[in-house]
This record gives C-alpha cells, structure tokens and sequence, in this order.
C-alpha cells in the first residue's frame, strides 16, 4: 500500500542530485529527459512503494521544487 510519493517540478530542478543522494529509500533518480534549461531532473521511480515520506529530499532541495505528499490512514 502506498504510503507517500514525491512530486519534483521538472522545470524548475537544476539535477543537482542532492535529493537523490539523500533519499535513505533510494527512489529518486535523474530523468533520461531534458527539461527547458537543458538539466536532468530528478524524477520518482517507486515501483515498490518505498516511499514513507521521510521529507529528506524535500529539505535538501536548495531549489524548493519537491513536494511530498503522504496518505493518512484513518483509525477505525
């Protein structure tokens, strides 16, 4: 069950790869595509659903173009 997931603004990331670096989920890669400015940016590859919100990579984004999100169960 998905837990979490990353939305990255592929325009405004420059591929500096620190949020990649930093994911303890190792989800995060560069994208094969080019955005406008002519970077790699990062994308999110979870086919597992790894991702647990940790927010590691949005605070390590110098560029603020991460968003997290992350789905809250409700308690029956």
């Amino acid at each position: 069950m998905r837990r979490a997931y990353v939305e990255i603004d592929s325009e405004r990331c420059k591929g500096c790869g620190l949020c990649i670096n930093v994911c303890p989920q190792k989800i995060l890669r560069f994208s094969e595509k080019f955005n406008t400015k002519g970077y790699h940016p990062a994308e999110q590859y979870d086919p597992d659903e790894k991702c647990n919100g940790c927010g590691f990579c949005y605070m390590m984004c110098p560029d603020t173009c991460i968003t997290v999100f992350r789905f809250v169960q409700a308690v029956r």
